[in-house]
């Protein structure tokens, strides 16, 4: 997920000027507080007052927190806004590969959402992926292909280190601008969906905490340095998408660098909304959602879905601000700090109480700037 956000971290730099340094630095840490958060919610004390992981998913931590509501009332929230952001993150690795496509072979006779059904083709093998084995060695690949985009991008701009200038930063801001910087920035990091999962297979979830600072540590330099340098060698011609400014021989490479990283990214998001998929199909219905027929059905159709939004939901762009501007916030800050107060209110000092709080009101505040901007938008096109 975040490959694609970076590469318009520059961009965001453009329109936030110096603040934008400091906003790579602070989304790092509030993200990466979110996600501790989160992970503590999957634990409770026992008797001798050790830690014991009682709940297993996003869904479990939302149900407990509503439990004297309804049992699944705060399950079903979860899930359904985990679906759909999932969902229209495959729709947009779908749209962004054609797109690729497109610019890298300019000269080929094809529509660009013709191109995403070629795309489409190469990921019908998802259907049959059924362990996150499988998805972490597509991971490991996707990271070494980023990896490589960032070397190609950060070399070409230290050869132009000649040309760069402090002046090129603004001091003034307009509202609106910063306001689509602080989205790319903020959601450069998301990743708390993913979380629960990923602590729930580590063979030491005990170094989890760790392994998170150091990620988010490492990141926040990569970005910053990355956006930094782009940004410097560019200046005021800095392009949404930064490998736009890259010399035409460079462009087509890391195009094609990228459309493998769409394709890459693609299997995660796509198990992670399947897997939602089975388990309440499990609990409703008690069916055998492992069953060979239901699993190739449930991700047929998932796989059906995210190409026939790619190529017939016009404006997608907008939508998927809209849409991110209310599920990206909502499980990035609002509901970990929601649930974290909820869940652990006595335990909490109040520094922490006061941490989750603001973390709260300042998701609530970038949510509500989200939708404005991105329903003005809609509303200009139609």
């Amino acid at each position: 997920l975040q490959g694609i956000f970076v590469l318009g971290l520059p961009y965001a730099l453009l329109h936030s000027g110096y603040s934008g340094l400091l906003l790579i630095v602070l989304a790092a840490a509030l993200c990466c507080y979110t996600g501790k958060i989160l992970i503590a919610c999957l634990y409770e004390e026992n008797e001798d007052g050790q830690l014991i992981r009682v709940r297993d998913t996003y869904e479990d931590i939302a149900n407990a927190c509503c439990k004297k509501l309804s049992p699944s009332l705060g399950g079903m929230v979860v899930n359904v806004t985990q679906v759909v952001e999932l969902i229209m993150t495959c729709i947009l690795y779908l749209v962004v590969s054609g797109n690729l496509l497109s610019h890298s072979f300019p000269y080929v006779p094809v529509t660009e959402k013709t191109w995403s059904v070629i795309a489409f083709v190469t990921l019908l093998p998802c259907i049959f992926i059924r362990t996150l084995k499988i998805i972490s060695k597509l991971s490991q690949l996707c990271s070494l292909v980023h990896f490589v985009i960032i070397f190609v991008v950060i070399t070409y701009c230290l050869t132009q280190m000649h040309q760069w200038s402090w002046a090129k930063f603004r001091l003034s801001l307009e509202f609106e601008n910063f306001l689509v910087s602080v989205g790319v920035i903020i959601f450069s990091y998301t990743s708390q969906i993913f979380l629960p999962t990923l602590e729930g297979s580590m063979k030491n979830p005990g170094e989890f905490r760790c392994m998170l600072n150091w990620t988010h540590f490492f990141a926040c330099i990569l970005k910053t340095t990355f956006a930094l340098t782009a940004f410097l060698t560019w200046g005021e011609k800095t392009k949404e998408v930064i490998t736009d400014n890259l010399p035409s021989f460079l462009e087509t490479l890391v195009n094609l660098c990228l459309l493998t990283k769409a394709l890459l990214s693609y299997p995660l998001p796509f198990f992670a909304a399947t897997e939602i998929v089975y388990s309440c199909i499990s609990n409703d219905n008690h069916y055998n959602y492992r069953s060979p027929l239901l699993a190739l059905t449930v991700r047929g159709s998932f796989l059906l879905l995210t190409l026939l939004m790619a190529v017939f939901t016009p404006h997608f762009a907008l939508l998927m601000g809209l849409s991110g501007s209310v599920t990206g916030a909502a499980m990035t800050f609002l509901l970990p700090s929601l649930f974290h107060l909820k869940l652990k209110w006595k335990k909490l000092s109040s520094l922490e109480k006061c941490a989750d709080i603001s973390v709260f009101i300042l998701g609530f505040l970038c949510s509500l700037a989200g939708i404005v901007c991105s329903i003005k938008g809609l509303l200009e096109v139609f």
